[in-house]
């Protein structure tokens, strides 16, 4: 497998199921770290965590649906061992990750990388939840009501840190995961992401 490069911002979104995960019990959650935001994009980035709209998939046909659910939801079971909660967990992906631009299995590999699929993780730095989110986004945000561990929340947050990150750096994919970790120019955690949503 190629490890991300520096610059390299030619990202090509897998179909969907061809970028099975394998999943480990490793973790390597960091810290988004904290910088001021201008008034224009603390609205945008507001706007985009308020919306209430109910999640839906969007797949050309319902089998299509019904493979990927039934192929992701296999390869989570160990990790997330109820069914109807592992359904609900892959369809909120699906929905946050394609909402923000995102390909759904880039977030199910930072997910396993951030908190190997653990809803209630934090990190040494105070990170929360599944996408390993820091609790300043709240305040920042003006959502300082929010709670970090709820499943949506955590999801609809994590994709518009990543997304806003990846606007920051114009599509660098290395660079954005590195702003997301806060851990900006360093190759381990970009690469380990990389690894997990592409191995098969």
């Amino acid at each position: 497998m190629r490890p991300i490069q520096e610059g390299y911002s030619n990202y090509i979104l897998l179909p969907l199921l061809a970028a099975g995960l394998l999943f480990s019990h490793a973790t390597h959650g960091g810290a988004q770290i904290y910088k001021p935001l201008s008034a224009s994009v603390q609205i945008s980035l507001n706007q985009s965590v308020s919306d209430q709209a109910s999640p839906k998939l969007t797949f050309a046909s319902k089998p299509e649906y019904d493979t990927w659910l039934k192929d992701t939801s296999r390869r989570l079971e160990k990790h997330i061992p109820n069914a109807d909660y592992r359904a609900d967990f892959l369809k909120t992906v699906y929905y946050e990750a394609t909402r923000a631009g995102l390909d759904p299995q880039l977030v199910l590999g930072l997910i396993q990388v951030e908190s190997g699929f653990k809803k209630y993780a934090v990190s040494s730095a105070g990170a929360r939840g599944y996408m390993q989110i820091m609790p300043f986004w709240l305040n920042l945000l003006g959502q300082s009501k929010g709670n970090l561990f709820h499943l949506r929340t955590n999801l609809r947050y994590g994709c518009t840190i990543l997304r806003h990150y990846l606007d920051i750096e114009k599509g660098d994919l290395y660079r954005a995961l590195g702003r997301y970790n806060g851990s900006l120019g360093k190759s381990k955690y970009p690469n380990l992401v990389n690894a997990a949503w592409h191995k098969r």
